[in-house]
This record gives structure tokens, C-alpha cells and sequence, in this order.
């Protein structure tokens, strides 16, 4: 394990990168706002439960926090995959093999679920075979708020889940709430009723929400950059 200095450092560095200050760092990992200080000021030793409770709490590489190795957040295990498909590969039409594209724009709308996956919603379908397997649906994007992760216009294939409570924390779901329709990374929240909705574009601020607001969550399983080159 690094020196004590060391590690402090790297959480006075995840403040910066995240753009919290001590007392939303410290609401947000569930510390006293001034014990963290003396943490990181070295007035106190940095402890094994404090590291867990970072690592846990925003999803942080142990190794990375402890020794400087690996990455800040290493590469999920779940992480969605991004694709290069020529445009040639998008066959218009319902009918034919291949995943489903549907007419909807996910980041606009309140359509509900049952609503958005209607047969007639099928404007095309892109048939590649790990698509295929993942059995997932094809929708498409707009809007900047998950650039450069997910660019506008680019199309997400989205997985259904049957437990929208069980969630796998630092990943990119499509969340449907009564207003609205977001793509974003869900993050654990300090308060186990509520989840935070984070944009990938530093420019658009967290959204924090009650759990029970969410109506339907779909795992975004890969991400498709339409490649007009190709």
C-alpha cells in the first residue's frame, strides 16, 4: 500500500475530478465532513474502512486508491461495448432477421415501455451476431449529455430487466421516469432511497432522484456509431 500521503492525494484528487467539495465528498462516501479533512490533511490515519467506504461509494479502483496502479475506475465488468456499423448494415423494414431498431428517440418523450417496443415502432433491424445473442432492442440518441461515451445520433442496444431495484452501480442504463426519458451512468447514493443520474458530459450536473420515481430501467448494453464512411 502507498504512504498515507500518497493515498490522500489521490482522494484530494477525486474531489477535484469530481468536482465535490469536502462536505458533498464526505456525505457522499458517509464520513464526518471533519474527520475527512484530518484524513486528508494527515491529522489523521487513513484507515481500511475509509478506503472501502470510497471504493464502494463511487465505484474507485482499490489498487488504483491504494497503490497508484490500474486506473481511477477500472473498466467495469459490465461496461456497455462500442461499435462501428456501416450504414449499409441497417436494413429498413420490420421484417427479416436481426436485432430490432425502433423509432424512438430514448433521450425525448414519456412513451411508456409497452408503447415504445410496439411492432410498429420497427423501422429497421442490424443483424450482428453478438447483438443477436445479447437478445436486446435497438433505440437511438440524441443530445450531448453522454458525449464523447455516447455521441448524438449514435444508437444504444438496450437490455430489459425483469429487476429494475437490482442495479449494477457506475453503469449506463436507460432510465424512464413519469416526465422524462434519460441515458445516463447510475450512481449508489448516500441515502439508499435515492440514486444519482450522472452525464458523461461535464458540463450537465448530477441529478439525484428518489428510486421509487423510476418506472423502468434498461441496461445499455452496447453502444452503435453509425460510420457513414463505411
Amino acid at each position: 500500500m502507498g504512504t498515507q500521503e500518497e493515498i490522500a492525494a489521490r482522494v484530494r484528487y477525486l474531489m477535484k475530478e469530481m468536482r465535490y467539495k469536502q462536505v458533498e465528498f464526505a456525505e457522499r462516501i458517509g464520513v464526518d465532513a471533519s474527520n475527512l479533512s484530518k484524513y486528508i490533511n494527515g491529522h489523521l490515519p487513513i484507515s481500511d474502512a475509509l478506503i472501502n467506504r470510497i471504493v464502494v461509494n463511487l465505484g474507485v479502483s482499490k489498487e488504483w486508491l491504494c497503490d497508484g496502479t490500474d486506473l481511477p475506475y477500472a473498466k467495469p465488468r459490465l461496461q456497455a461495448s462500442t461499435v462501428d456499423v456501416a450504414r449499409d448494415e441497417v436494413k429498413l423494414g420490420s421484417g427479416g432477421p436481426g436485432v430490432p431498431v425502433y423509432d424512438i428517440d430514448v433521450t425525448a418523450g414519456t412513451m411508456p415501455r409497452a408503447m415504445m417496443f410496439a411492432d410498429e415502432q420497427i423501422v429497421g433491424r442490424i443483424d450482428l451476431p453478438d447483438l443477436v445473442n445479447q437478445n436486446c432492442r435497438i433505440v437511438r440518441v440524441s443530445g450531448d449529455s453522454m458525449y464523447p461515451v455516447i455521441q448524438p445520433g449514435d444508437y444504444i442496444a438496450v437490455k430489459e430487466l425483469s429487476n429494475i431495484h437490482q442495479i449494477f452501480w457506475g453503469q449506463i442504463y436507460v432510465v424512464l421516469l413519469d416526465d422524462y426519458r434519460l441515458v445516463k451512468y447510475v450512481r449508489r447514493h448516500t441515502d439508499p432511497n435515492m440514486v444519482i443520474l450522472r452525464s458523461a458530459n461535464t458540463a450537465y450536473d448530477d441529478m439525484e432522484i428518489y428510486r421509487n420515481e423510476i418506472r423502468d430501467l434498461m441496461f445499455v448494453q452496447t453502444i452503435l456509431h453509425l460510420d457513414t464512411r463505411m
